[in-house]
């Protein structure tokens, strides 16, 4: 099977810390998939081919990282992909009751995954996808936070409204 690992989220917008902590856990394993959802649950900000696309180009010297979308359980992604850990970002303490709650119902439904979790550099950990999205529908610089391609894209997307 190797040492595949899966890195799911949303990713609307995907920020230098998404970016960071997928560099870094293609360190560890030996391919990972950027698994972005469309979670109908949620109304992004940016559709989800779109979410796909900029992605793929921020990621695309990336050797052994793959970006693909998904609805439905994240283990069932998991296991259509014959992938065995799960990526999940811890920022802050914050974070960690989610994280934790989310890792134990993945593993009740799925023992053949593990969840690992990492913590963003320290120029990361105040970042999230929440935050620069409030800040440039408020027309504010988001490009210390995200790629160029993401802070051009969210511009025009925030221009449309």
């Amino acid at each position: 099977m190797g040492n595949r690992a899966m890195y799911p989220g949303t990713f609307d917008p995907f920020t230098n810390g998404h970016n960071d902590l997928v560099r870094r856990a293609c360190r560890l394993f030996d391919h990972v998939i950027v698994a972005i959802a469309a979670n109908p649950g949620k109304t992004p900000l940016l559709p989800i081919e779109q979410r796909l696309d900029l992605a793929r180009r921020v990621l695309a010297d990336v050797p052994n990282v793959e970006v693909a979308g998904y609805s439905g359980l994240t283990v069932e992604f998991e296991r259509e992909h014959s992938l065995n850990v799960i990526v999940r970002g811890l920022r802050a303490v914050s974070d960690f009751e989610f994280e934790f709650q989310l890792a134990t119902m993945n593993r009740h439904l799925s023992d053949e995954v593990e969840t690992v979790f990492l913590t963003p550099t320290e120029q990361f950990n105040f970042v999230s996808s929440t935050l620069i999205r409030e800040i440039a529908g408020f027309g504010g610089d988001v490009r210390e936070f995200v790629h160029p391609m993401v802070a051009e894209a969210l511009a025009a997307r925030f221009a449309k409204k």
